[in-house]
């Protein structure tokens, strides 16, 4: 597997928990309005995302063949949305590590699922037992992140 594109994802990761830190302050800075706040992330994003698009080319022919996909690829924006107005909401009441610990288990479980039975026209990657195991011990620390304090004190008696 190369290197760089593990290290990108990383990356990502990185990115997502402060993108939830700031999703939350610009909440709490515009009066605790989590739809506001979701709205001027993805105008930001959207803008950006706009500029490269432009800058990369092709744009003309990508719109023009928008109207032939079916509707069911147009939900990632919906679904992406319904996660930024999430974390928006989720941050000042839960905290990043338990929101992003959680994400995280929602994700694994669902990217297995959707790897193992080729799911929305992916390629079908089935899941082996050690896959299967590493997700166990993924969860397991999920588990650690959200009640490990309470294990311990539970422990100590």
């Amino acid at each position: 597997m190369n290197v760089l594109l593990f290290a990108v994802a990383f990356a990502a990761g990185i990115a997502v928990s402060f993108q939830a830190a700031i999703n939350s302050q610009m909440a709490a800075a515009v009066g605790a309005n989590s739809v506001v706040a979701a709205l001027v992330s993805f105008l930001c994003g959207t803008c950006a995302l706009a500029v490269i698009a432009f800058v990369r080319g092709g744009l003309p022919d990508a719109l023009a063949a928008l109207p032939q996909q079916p509707l069911w690829k147009f939900s990632g924006g919906f679904l992406g949305a319904a996660f930024i107005f999430c974390t928006v909401v989720l941050v000042p009441r839960i905290g990043i590590l338990n929101m992003v610990v959680l994400v995280i288990a929602g994700q694994l479980l669902t990217s297995m699922a959707i790897d193992h039975f080729g799911l929305v026209n992916v390629a079908m990657r089935k899941v082996s037992p050690i896959r299967l195991a590493g997700a166990a011990v993924m969860i397991a620390g999920v588990g650690m992140a959200l009640f490990g304090d309470r294990i311990a004190q539970l422990l100590r008696g």
